[in-house]
């Protein structure tokens, strides 16, 4: 019989858990307690239902070509960015075209998931769903968490001295809904995370004055990067990964933070992180502007709240307010899990390259997408899920590996969970890593020899995850062209008036780089 595996969501991680279990002969099962598939990028349903919205802006912060599905490419007239309704219809599109319909049970919330009582032989779970009011239990020989991080508001109400006696209205990001409710009031965003900046920037449309409270401050990045290209295909290519990761790190991040300050100049717009080094960017293309046209203030960290006001620190006078929103961010927890079964303190879980609970006897319960990179997150769910899944089927993975088997022994965390420490683990670094574990990282010296040009467009270009298809297993037939024609997919929905004596699709990135250039790279990179 083959092997059953309980999904948890059928968000982009649980989308993609489904699909890889399947391409493993698995037989998956996926629980979604929202009526259909899509999780938080559900935003127009989730406002005409009257809950809340993750997402206030509702554009991806990653292009279209880097957060691909690996074999399944977006249609190229879809925008480089793209609005919620969009990301929306990939996803439906993504489930129908390889039959996930089937294998999600919608309205289904999962209640409990416990260990079987025979697990230490079995690895089984017993897991208890609710349906209309009806409660069933299941065994499944493996359950892949794919609920995501945005469960449970985090809000330190205790670290804001007289918030008690504040008379205007204030409410976690999780609670926002439409900027009409900003109308004619004085707004303060707490916190400069993307949730925070987006809301301010929507606020300040329609508020008569909007303040950014930040402690740490944050490097901004626009999503319109260096000659108009999206910001990620430039960032995440193989030649400045290799770059950043082969020179000393205070030097990496000089380079990188002085890039970033070019287009503005970050301390001159009370932004200058507290911790100089590049760590948490922020995305957004409108901020800049609106600091300079007076729409929106950037403050310190908050003192004190009064009855209508706010103090913050270094600041003496005091500021009226009418309504605070706090975008303080989320907890890691698993309600339907025991917690010996996840061990989260502090924000950390102790989880095995940030999937696999690393005290289990068994690797049969892993979490997909509880990890944040500076890079685009779908293509990571996946790489996560294809692991798992070569877990889960007996195959080529790493959890035999006497650094695994180490930690299962003496419980000694290798990578801990926090969002802040995470970040420090390249997106490219990363994805690789999880690709060798399954042997679909790609071979670019071997490619240099048999297909150049494809070779040349891997190490220069933006490391699109139809890279991760080229070969192994999983491999897509038409990961190759995928890749010689990403570029064409990021132009054609924005070269709407093309001038007769128009340069090519392709940047010139690819055609002036010489051979020179390569071969260097190459002596120090393999």
């Amino acid at each position: 019989t083959r092997m059953r595996v309980a999904v948890v969501g059928a968000g982009v991680s649980g989308l993609t858990a489904t699909k890889c279990c399947l391409e493993e002969g698995l037989e998956p099962t996926c629980f979604e307690q929202s009526q259909d598939i899509g999780g938080v990028w559900r935003y127009t349903e989730h406002i005409e239902a009257g809950r809340p919205s993750l997402y206030p802006s509702v554009i991806s912060n990653t292009s279209k070509e880097m957060s691909a599905f690996s074999d399944f490419p977006y249609p190229e007239d879809f925008p480089v960015f793209l609005p919620n309704a969009k990301f929306l219809d990939y996803l439906r599109r993504y489930a129908e075209h390889f039959g996930l319909r089937e294998h999600i049970k919608c309205g289904t919330t999962v209640i409990s998931i416990r260990k079987h009582p025979d697990f230490a032989t079995t690895g089984q779970w017993d897991v208890v769903t609710e349906a209309d009011g009806k409660q069933t239990s299941h065994v499944f020989d493996a359950v892949m968490v794919c609920s995501g991080n945005f469960s449970e508001p985090f809000l330190p109400l205790h670290c804001f001295p007289g918030i008690e006696k504040f008379q205007g209205q204030y409410f976690h990001s999780r609670q926002y809904k439409h900027p009409d409710m900003f109308q004619g009031k004085r707004v303060l965003v707490v916190g400069m995370g993307n949730s925070g900046v987006d809301i301010a920037v929507e606020a300040s449309r329609v508020a008569t004055k909007v303040t950014i409270s930040t402690g740490r401050g944050a490097w901004l990045l626009s999503r319109v990067f260096d000659h108009g290209y999206p910001w990620d295909m430039v960032f995440n290519t193989r030649l400045r990964s290799l770059i950043r990761n082969s020179l000393p790190g205070p030097l990496s991040r000089a380079l990188i933070n002085y890039r970033v300050n070019q287009r503005f100049n970050h301390e001159n717009y009370g932004l200058q992180p507290e911790k100089r080094y590049f760590l948490v960017p922020v995305l957004n293309d409108d901020l800049p502007s609106y600091i300079v046209t007076g729409r929106i203030t950037i403050k310190p960290g908050v003192k004190e709240f009064k009855n209508n006001s706010v103090i913050f620190h270094n600041c003496p006078e005091e500021e009226p307010v009418d309504i605070v929103v706090f975008c303080t961010g989320y907890n890691v927890s698993f309600p339907f899990l025991e917690e010996a079964d996840v061990k989260v303190e502090n924000k950390y879980a102790s989880l095995y390259k940030y999937v696999f609970p690393t005290h289990l006897q068994r690797p049969t319960l892993a979490v997909i997408g509880m990890i944040k990179t500076l890079g685009a997150m779908m293509p990571v769910t996946e790489m996560q899920a294809r692991w798992v899944t070569r877990v889960l089927k007996g195959r080529k993975a790493n959890t035999s590996s006497p650094v695994y088997q180490n930690i299962v022994r003496t419980g000694c965390v290798l990578f801990g969970l926090s969002f802040d420490e995470v970040l420090k683990t390249e997106w490219l670094a990363y994805m690789d890593e999880l690709a060798t574990f399954i042997g679909a990282k790609p071979r670019v010296l071997g490619l240099l020899f048999r297909d150049p040009w494809l070779a040349l467009t891997i190490f220069f270009g933006p490391c699109t995850p139809y890279q991760y298809r080229l070969g192994g297993p999983g491999h897509w037939e038409g990961a190759r062209q995928a890749i010689l024609t990403q570029w064409d997919r990021t132009l054609k929905p924005t070269r709407t008036r093309v001038p007769t004596s128009s340069s090519s699709l392709c940047p010139s990135l690819l055609t002036v780089m010489g051979f020179l250039l390569l071969l260097t790279a190459l002596i120090f990179g393999f």
